[in-house]
């Protein structure tokens, strides 16, 4: 079973999930990374450029999935470094601290809420990530064309990768992806998501989301 909710962190999300059997799952693309906690143990989960398959745990997995293009702030780790990968924290960190942050987890009434906790505590140390990442998201995610977004905020490659792990482009189509999967999951026929979410046509949206995800648009919605 999974399960999530607004953290008090702005922009992130608190999560907890139990598998309810030993069968493969998703996470899809979304410019998103994550700080994890699974057996007593932290990780970060860097952004994706495609579906990452889970399966075979018998135990709990509980994150925090931080706003795209916050975590490299927060977490001291460009993204680029951790792109399609889950990562142990104390591969990152100085071990002293990753026990420390560890304990802290461990102790609380719960992994996600004792997450959030140690994920505000990085916040408020690391200050506010750079605000024009934000407004790359926010263009991007409404459907504002990458060539626009980057001229108009002058978004170099490199900075890009620091902050999201890939170039603008790659961010551009994640968020689209995203972007389609909400219309879809509302009951939008395919061919008027298609146009709406900025895709040339239902025959690219069908192509996009099987390359990013491994699945049609229709397994992904459970057959809708």
């Amino acid at each position: 079973m999974y399960s999530e909710w607004s953290s008090r962190l702005p922009g992130a999300v608190v999560w907890a999930s139990t598998p309810s059997d030993t069968g493969s799952g998703r996470v899809l693309p979304d410019g998103c990374m994550d700080l994890l906690w699974h057996d007593g143990r932290l990780l970060v989960a860097g952004p994706d450029t495609r579906a990452y398959v889970t399966g075979g745990e018998r135990s709990g997995w509980a994150g925090v999935r931080f706003f795209p293009g916050t975590a490299p702030t927060f977490l001291d780790v460009p993204a680029r470094e951790v792109l399609n990968r889950r990562v142990e924290l104390a591969d990152l960190w100085p071990a002293a601290r990753v026990r420390q942050l560890t304990s802290r987890v461990n102790a609380a009434a719960d992994p996600a809420s004792g997450l959030e906790e140690v994920a505000l505590g990085l916040a408020a140390d690391a200050g506010a990530p750079d605000p024009l990442l934000g407004e790359v998201v926010s263009a991007l995610a409404a459907g504002r064309t990458v060539a626009a977004t980057a001229d108009h905020l002058e978004l170099g490659a490199r900075r890009c990768l620091g902050a999201f792990g890939y170039g603008p482009k790659t961010l551009g189509r994640v968020l689209r992806l995203q972007r389609a999967l909400r219309l879809a999951r509302r009951g939008v026929p395919y061919a008027e998501t298609a146009a709406c979410a900025g895709y040339a046509d239902q025959a690219h949206l069908a192509r996009d989301v099987r390359d990013l995800t491994g699945l049609s648009l229709g397994e992904l919605l459970g057959g809708r």
